[in-house]
């Protein structure tokens, strides 16, 4: 569980360049909470990136993935 501290330091996350991706208010939507095996973006020329990025967040911030999510990043990364 993380703190307050935390959830604010990862929201507002500027060091990373992978942190946040300025998307439309219909894209932000549309992912809502969603992992990378639930949503991808409708680029299907960026779902390589996208992933690679997803990663690079999920590791800067030690956040684990549940079993569907480390299947959908195996076989995307496959892909690419």
């Amino acid at each position: 569980m993380w703190t307050e501290e935390r959830r604010r330091f990862y929201a507002n996350d500027l060091s990373n360049e992978d942190s946040l991706i300025a998307v439309s208010k219909s894209a932000n939507r549309s992912k809502g909470a969603k992992d990378i095996a639930q949503w991808l973006p409708t680029n299907e020329a960026f779902h390589c990136e996208y992933v690679k990025r997803w990663v690079s967040v999920k590791d800067t911030w030690e956040m684990i993935m549940d079993a569907a999510e480390s299947d959908a990043v195996t076989t995307l990364l496959e892909e690419c």
